[in-house]
C-alpha cells in the first residue's frame, strides 16, 4: 500500500470530501483491517519509521496507532519503537471463544426475546452483504460481513453493557472471522441463527450461537497448523 492509498475511498480510506478523519485513526483502521484480512501474517514487524513512509504520514499517528492495537490485542508491542502482528496461540483462541460464548449465547436469546424489527432489518441487511460477497468469491468482504453481522447481533440484545463488554474483544473476533475459508457454511450457519431470531426461539438461537463458535475454532485450528 503506498502513501497516497491510505485515504482512497477503494482502500477503505475516507473521501476528501467527507467527514474528517485524524490521521491516527486512518492509520489505525488501515493497520487493523490488513492485520484481521491476512494482509500482515502473525509476526510480522511493525516498525514505526517504515510504516510511516508506507502510509505517507508522521511517526506520531503511527505510534498512537499501534498503541491502539496493542489494547485491542492485535498487536504484540516491542521495545522502542517496532512492535510485531499478534500471533494467537491456542490457549488465547480458547479463552476468546469462552467468553465469545457466554456473550453470543446471551446476545442470541435477548434479540430472539426482542425480535426488533430495526434489529432484524440491520441483520438481514448485514447477511445479504455477506451472501452476496461470498458468491461472487470475494473472501475479504464475506469476512467483514461476517463480523458485522455477530456485531449487530450483539446491538440487537438491547443491553448497552453487553455492547460495551464486547467492544473489547471486537478486533479479535473479526481476526478470528477472518480463519474461515468456508464462506458458504459461514453464510449458512449466519442464515440458521438469524432464522431462529426471527422465529423468537431464543433457546435454538442460542444454540446456533454455539455451534457457529464450534466452526470457528476448528477453522482457527486448521489454520495454525497449516504449514
Amino acid at each position: 500500500m503506498t502513501a497516497e492509498t491510505v485515504g482512497r475511498p477503494d482502500e477503505g480510506g475516507v473521501p476528501s470530501d467527507g467527514p474528517f478523519e485524524p490521521e491516527a485513526r486512518r492509520v489505525e483502521r488501515v493497520l487493523r483491517d490488513q492485520i484481521v484480512d491476512g494482509a500482515r501474517a502473525p509476526g510480522s514487524r511493525l516498525v514505526e519509521r517504515d510504516l510511516a513512509g508506507e502510509l505517507g504520514v508522521s511517526r506520531v499517528p503511527v505510534r498512537e496507532a499501534l498503541r491502539v492495537l496493542v489494547a485491542e490485542g492485535l498487536v504484540t508491542p516491542r521495545p522502542r519503537t517496532w512492535a510485531v502482528v499478534r500471533t494467537f496461540t491456542d490457549d488465547d483462541v480458547e479463552h476468546l471463544l469462552e467468553v465469545r460464548s457466554a456473550l453470543e449465547q446471551l446476545a442470541a436469546r435477548r434479540a430472539a426475546e426482542r425480535h426488533d424489527p430495526v434489529a432484524l432489518a440491520a441483520l438481514d441487511a448485514a447477511l445479504a452483504r455477506q451472501a452476496g460477497a461470498a458468491s461472487r468469491g470475494d473472501a475479504t468482504a464475506a469476512r467483514r460481513a461476517a463480523a458485522d453481522f455477530h456485531e449487530v447481533l450483539l446491538a440487537a440484545a438491547g443491553n448497552p453493557m453487553l455492547s460495551e463488554i464486547s467492544a473489547v474483544t471486537a478486533s479479535r473476533v473479526r481476526w478470528l472471522l477472518g480463519q474461515h475459508e468456508d464462506l458458504v457454511e459461514m453464510v449458512d450457519e449466519h442464515c440458521a441463527l438469524l432464522d431462529a431470531v426471527r422465529a423468537r426461539d431464543a433457546d435454538e438461537a442460542a444454540e446456533r450461537a454455539v455451534a457457529h463458535l464450534r466452526t470457528s475454532r476448528e477453522a482457527a485450528a486448521r489454520n495454525r497448523a497449516a504449514p
